[in-house]
């Protein structure tokens, strides 16, 4: 591990069924003995980069242990280059539930992260994937992020969505769609959620103002600034208060 500003930071590989994952992870360089609650972040379609570590560090900067795993690692690969609509439809719910538990087994090793509450956020691809991950560990994940995400309720047999009635009543979920996303159908939308309401799910839903699919990534020309920000917001009160 490197020591930048006030985190400490470094790749690791983290041993899955599926092989070795390489993850990105950060936390505040403080007391060695100090220990923070988890955050996972999970890359979208285009790949783990510079961007992504980025938010990493920020949210490690805000108290807490930030990690993101490259999912493509079965691949060989970081960026998926012309192959990413293709490896994007061959990553399951299923396997990234798997990727999942092992991170919580090397995060429960980890003497500067705390075993209680985690946290984790998604953006695209890994909207659904957060949302499957918040089913499948209840006792773990009690705040989810999910920033204009594709495809949490399908016809699929591990579609996301049926696994929210497994959600922890103590855990809080945000949606955060775009006004304006191709990606994401309205009646979509609108089954995720009832499936949330009908299972007495504490969450919140919206489309985010005068926004378009991408619109947190500074390096994208969708971005917008203003949303981008209240994201991060959101997201930190979240944590804060569901993690602390």
């Amino acid at each position: 591990m490197s020591k930048q500003a006030s985190l400490n930071e470094g790749f690791v590989n983290i041993t899955t069924p599926d092989g070795e994952m390489e993850c990105f992870v950060a936390w505040p360089a403080g007391d060695d003995a100090s220990a923070y609650p988890p955050v996972v972040l999970y890359m979208d379609a285009p790949g783990v980069r510079g961007e992504l570590y980025d938010f990493v560090r920020r949210i490690a900067a805000q108290g807490y242990i930030a990690i993101i795993p490259n999912l493509y690692y079965r691949y060989g690969v970081r960026d998926p280059g012309g192959q990413m609509m293709a490896m994007l439809d061959a990553h399951t719910n299923t396997m990234i539930i798997s990727d999942t538990g092992a991170i919580i087994d090397w995060l429960d090793a980890h003497p500067n992260a705390l075993p209680g509450p985690m946290g984790c956020i998604g953006y695209c691809m890994s909207g659904k994937f957060v949302l499957a991950v918040t089913g499948s560990f209840p006792e773990r994940f009690k705040a989810m992020a999910s920033l204009y995400g594709v495809s949490h309720v399908t016809g699929q047999s591990d579609s996301a969505h049926l696994l929210i009635p497994k959600i922890s009543s103590d855990c809080t979920l945000y949606f955060g769609f775009a006004a304006h996303d191709p990606y994401v159908p309205d009646a979509e939308i609108k089954a995720l959620d009832a499936c949330l309401s009908d299972n007495n799910i504490d969450y919140v839903l919206e489309k985010v103002p005068n926004t378009e699919h991408g619109f947190a990534f500074p390096q994208r020309m969708m971005y917008n600034h203003d949303a981008a920000e209240r994201h991060w917001d959101i997201a930190f009160e979240l944590f804060a208060r569901k993690l602390k």
